[in-house]
């Protein structure tokens, strides 16, 4: 299940090794660790999806693996993220069942609405700003894009690109159920403390929420 108040997902880095990176990245507080790398082999992919489903039920956090159902349903992780070039929602959950989380990409209010018509149980929505993490086509979305996805849909949204501890809180703020970063924790000196700083960040928002 989806974390109820703001959290951080940390996106795997292929410079770096994954599995350090996720268990850095839970020592800071990070609520969801997804494994992505389009370049490696499905053994080693399989290898470091096991490692860090076990770090993050050590830390009671989730277990996303990237693009690859068929890793996530053999290492049981708690759920599998699809971009729009990648299986359906429909197929995968045939497959997957009910039991694991399916997110989606989505960079637009229709794309986000047509992956919750398809059952889709989150969105990654963005980029919200410029990032070098990941080439894209297009313009960065804005806050005010994702305040008109959240209003238009029930799921939770994870806003991602360009996401860092100043701009976080914003984020929040506009409708985000929680905040992905790759490069802000993983090219980061510190990858545990800056994890840290981007919780305390949402997390005070969501205080603020409850005053």
């Amino acid at each position: 299940m989806i974390p109820s108040s703001p959290f951080l997902c940390v996106i795997t880095d292929e410079t770096i090794c994954p599995v350090t990176l996720a268990e850095n990245a839970l020592k800071g507080g990070a609520a969801m660790i997804q494994l992505r790398h389009k370049t490696a082999s499905g053994s080693q992919l399989y290898a470091w999806a096991v490692e860090i489903r076990k770090l993050c039920h050590q830390y009671q956090a989730l277990c996303i693996i990237n693009d690859r159902v068929d890793i996530a349903l053999a290492i049981k992780a708690d759920g599998v993220h699809l971009g729009q070039q990648d299986m359906g929602v429909r197929s995968a959950r045939k497959l997957a069942g009910n039991k694991c989380l399916i997110g989606v990409s989505a960079s637009s209010p229709q794309e986000a609405l047509q992956a919750e018509k398809e059952g889709a149980d989150y969105i990654g929505f963005g980029h919200i700003y410029p990032t070098l993490s990941k080439l894209k086509g297009y313009s960065p979305l804005g806050t005010d894009i994702l305040q008109k996805t959240a209003a238009l849909i029930s799921l939770p949204i994870i806003a991602i690109g360009g996401v860092n501890a100043e701009n976080a809180e914003l984020l929040i703020s506009s409708g985000a159920s929680g905040i992905a970063v790759i490069s802000a924790v993983s090219r980061s000196d510190n990858p545990s403390g800056a994890s840290y700083e981007l919780v305390c960040a949402i997390n005070k928002k969501s205080h603020e929420k409850s005053l």
